[in-house]
């Protein structure tokens, strides 16, 4: 939501990929890291010659030292746990390797990092209005560019967040 302070979730979309009785997990897919593929490839010495502008994802606070790819799931790899029936998340180096060989998933975003709640946080959070939540889209995960994706999420639910209030109340 617009209101919420917080510089780590300030205006980001956060996939849940997890949620159960134990918290919930998510990759943030709008939070561009300062590194991209190339330097990712070249530095675990894959696939040196692709050159890519696309940029790592900055996926969250948790874990900031691993990768995840969130991908769609027509493929899996060593790590693969499926999120739905067409979006999978990765944590092995494997699916690196097939990107950097051209031969991962039709689509896909590497992040650095992940969001994690503790039992019960996360539905805390949005009963505080911290959060809007909306169905998952492939299209604004994959094919949305990253600085519209906080206003495309949104307007899946017919809102322009730049009209919302700050304020929360509860009827």
């Amino acid at each position: 939501m617009p209101g919420l302070t917080d510089s780590r979730f300030s205006k980001t979309v956060t996939y849940i990929c997890e949620h159960n009785e134990g918290g919930a997990m998510g990759i943030v897919i709008n939070q561009p890291a300062s590194i991209y593929y190339s330097e990712l490839f070249s530095q675990l010495k894959l696939g040196e010659n692709i050159a890519t502008d696309e940029p790592l994802l900055l996926g969250g606070p948790v874990k900031k030292e691993r990768g995840f790819v969130l991908h769609s799931g027509e493929q899996s790899w060593a790590s693969t746990m499926p999120v739905s029936d067409d979006i999978s998340i990765t944590g092995s180096k494997d699916i690196l390797e097939a990107i950097a060989n051209n031969q991962g998933p039709k689509s896909a975003l590497i992040a650095l990092g992940c969001a994690g709640w503790s039992t019960n946080q996360l539905e805390q959070e949005i009963a505080e209005n911290s959060w809007l939540t909306v169905p998952g889209n492939k299209q604004i995960i994959f094919d949305t560019p990253i600085e519209e994706r906080w206003a495309s999420s949104a307007k899946q639910l017919g809102i322009d967040l730049h009209l919302l209030s700050t304020q929360a109340g509860h009827a």
